[in-house]
């Protein structure tokens, strides 16, 4: 079931997909011309029923509709077996999609489960052997300057994840945030907190404590928040939303009901407890997703 990190770290790519470029080009030896515009694709690889051809973020160099190369971002957080067995599927069924040659980026939170997906991947088709661009935290830079921060915050926030233990990346983080615009430095707090190791968190909330930029995460905002009331409410209701779309997930998994990254997407950014316990119910019963998620009827 994939988890908040997850889906964090596909949030990053879908953000800016031109970061999975950026990637490929620097671990691997792929020609990508600069200047091309760079699309996230379609994620439904299956030209049969079928539950499993739906990697996790896809993104397209070049035309939509005729792309000069194709990107399959996968986010591995642990050794398995059968999803590396799956891997050359998707970038078989992407090839065949789209006839253009196709990379399988693989981020990986830990270096051991980098380790696993660097590995060459044989097949039973002669001469197929799928070998990943793999980044583990070891191939994520250190960044302690602010202004590196503010320059790639997609990349400072995959530092916290790989290099949060270290205190000056995350002092240098928080200056970034400081002095980045507005609306988007708490989305990118937010990243950082939710894909960040325990101590890195407690890093974070420390170090957040002590500036006069306000505080965001869930547990910073009932414990340093300003206007402690006000935070302490806030900080149980979004931990009472957090678990309901956790719940969802994990209905929509045991029921076998397979959802498009659209819905997912749908569910992991509604800030409506009430509607996703909704969908909750409808889930618990349902056959199909178009069962669980109706068309919003129009207001009078």
């Amino acid at each position: 079931m994939p988890s908040p990190l997850h889906d964090t770290l596909n949030e990053l790519f879908r953000d800016r997909p031109s970061l999975a470029v950026e990637l490929i080009r620097e671990l691997d030896d792929v020609e990508l011309p600069e200047g091309l515009p760079v699309h996230l694709g379609d994620n439904n690889l299956n030209d049969r029923p079928s539950k499993d051809l739906f990697p996790d973020t896809v993104v397209l160099v070049g035309s939509k509709h005729q792309p000069l190369h194709a990107i399959v971002v996968e986010i591995q957080q642990e050794k398995s077996e059968s999803k590396r067995k799956q891997l050359p599927r998707y970038a078989a069924a992407l090839w065949l999609f789209l006839q253009c040659p196709v990379s399988v980026l693989i981020v990986c939170p830990t270096q051991k489960a980098a380790d696993e997906y660097a590995r060459p991947i044989p097949t039973t088709l002669p001469g197929y052997v799928l070998q990943s661009v793999v980044v583990g935290p070891n191939d994520i830079p250190v960044l302690t300057d602010a202004e590196a921060v503010i320059a790639d915050p997609q990349l400072a926030v995959m530092g916290i994840m790989a290099h949060g233990a270290r205190r000056r990346v995350v002092e240098a983080f928080v200056a970034g945030l400081q002095k980045m615009d507005a609306q988007a430095a708490p989305r990118y707090y937010e990243y950082a907190y939710r894909t960040a190791a325990p101590l890195a968190r407690r890093l974070l909330e420390e170090i957040m404590s002590s500036t006069s930029w306000p505080v965001y995460s869930p547990f910073a905002r009932e414990h340093y928040g300003r206007g402690q009331e006000d935070g302490r409410k806030e900080g149980r209701n979004e931990g009472r939303t957090e678990e309901a779309v956790r719940m969802l997930l994990l209905a929509l998994e045991v029921r076998g009901i397979m959802i498009s990254d659209e819905i997912r997407n749908r569910i992991t950014t509604c800030t409506d407890c009430e509607q996703i316990e909704t969908w909750l119910r409808r889930a618990l019963t349902a056959d199909r997703a178009d069962d669980v998620f109706l068309p919003e009827e129009p207001s009078l």
